[in-house]
């Protein structure tokens, strides 16, 4: 069976398991060479370890009883994102609204700001140059299409 079939059946296994709880949504799934299958699922209001747990036990049970790996021979991770993973899916950008963003543009440059708003075409938002007095806090709305990768920046 290709990875591209695997990950196809294990969307579709994993999709009805979240049927259940549309809060959360499939981020990512990639295969290792391994048959190592890595889930990537998030949540509107994040998601819980136990919540993982839960899904990953389900999801599991479920590529077992397929047959997909006749020898059993799988190992399935199922997490949410990292902090350093750039965002992927229209409502990982809403949830972050009001987070500080990192935005690599198509051109590879990049900017930092507070993301203030998000629609279907593109984000907003908002920076500050200059310091001191000399500060200037502006607004930037980025279509999609020149966006690269957005990342969201950690403050500590």
């Amino acid at each position: 069976m290709s990875n591209e079939t695997v990950i196809q059946e294990t969307e579709k296994m994993l999709n009805s398991i979240l049927a259940e709880e549309p809060e959360y949504f499939l981020v990512s799934i990639r295969i290792k060479p391994t048959n190592n299958i890595k889930v990537f699922i998030d949540g509107d209001n994040g998601i819980a370890i136990e919540k993982c747990v839960r899904f990953n036990r389900k999801l599991y049970k479920l590529i077992e009883e397929t047959g997909m790996f006749p020898e059993g021979e799988f190992s399935l991770e199922l997490s949410s994102p990292g902090v350093d993973e750039p965002l992927k899916m229209h409502r990982q950008y809403l949830k972050n609204i009001g987070r500080e963003v990192e935005v690599l543009f198509t051109d590879d440059t990049t900017k930092q700001g507070k993301m203030l708003a998000v629609t279907e075409a593109d984000i907003t938002i908002e920076y500050t140059e200059g310091k001191n007095k000399k500060a200037v806090t502006q607004q930037l709305v980025i279509p999609f299409n020149n966006i690269k990768s957005t990342t969201v920046q950690i403050k500590f």
